[in-house]
């Protein structure tokens, strides 16, 4: 199967998945949106309210947020790939439990096999702890690393900025780097970089490449 796909086909599983107690309250499950060449992948925690409703990731008000957000960093949403850790919404948005957690990697871990994004964008600390565990996201946050062949941008949830106004500035600034960060990504991926390559004005180079936490198996 190519991509496109792969991509429906874990959509569609998704949509009729009873592995957790998750599905017992959902309305509509919300794998993902975004073409299958997308080179930015975003992760965000799990649907809230209005994802639940149209099936869809990132639809309420900080959808709209990470939209502006996206702008801001020279991209579109058209052109990204929007999913999260959790593919239900857990009851009254509380935090997903582990066992939920579990149970959705093998569909994000496909997802993420056959997209390969360049850059993958974290929202939220469940979404950061997935890629880098046992860190602080105030202390990480708009710090890309490399893990293998990605590039992994550690970024506050859009969620947070509306309820602590204060993150609002914090998450601008650090999308308003995104597009010099692909273009990094993109040197890194087609062939060696400097780590001085970057342009004037562009956001910290990434640290150093580190190993992924063990891959859980693929569905296909």
């Amino acid at each position: 199967m190519d991509t496109a796909e792969v991509l429906h086909e874990v959509a569609e599983q998704v949509k009729r998945c009873v592995r957790c107690d998750l599905h017992f309250s959902r309305k509509n499950a919300v794998p993902g949106e975004g073409p299958a060449n997308a080179e930015i992948m975003l992760i965000g925690e799990a649907p809230g309210f209005y994802e639940n409703e149209q099936g869809r990731p990132f639809v309420g008000s900080s959808g709209k947020f990470l939209g502006e957000l996206l702008q801001k960093g020279g991209i579109t949403r058209e052109e990204v790939f929007i999913t999260n850790i959790v593919k239900c919404r857990p009851p009254a948005n509380r935090d997903p439990l582990p066992e939920e957690l579990a149970t959705c990697n093998d569909y994000l871990e496909t997802q993420m096999n056959a997209l390969n994004p360049l850059v993958i964008v974290t929202l939220g600390r469940f979404s950061l702890a997935r890629f880098i565990p046992n860190v602080r996201i105030s202390d990480v946050h708009g710090k890309p690393r490399w893990i293998k062949e990605q590039l992994i941008i550690p970024m506050y949830h859009p969620a947070a900025a509306l309820h602590q106004p204060a993150l609002r500035s914090v998450l601008e600034r650090d999308f308003s780097h995104l597009m010099e960060w692909v273009k990094q990504a993109r040197q890194k991926r087609g062939g060696p970089a400097s780590s001085t390559s970057h342009p004037t004005g562009a956001g910290p180079a990434p640290e150093k490449r580190e190993e992924n936490p063990p891959a859980q198996p693929s569905l296909f």
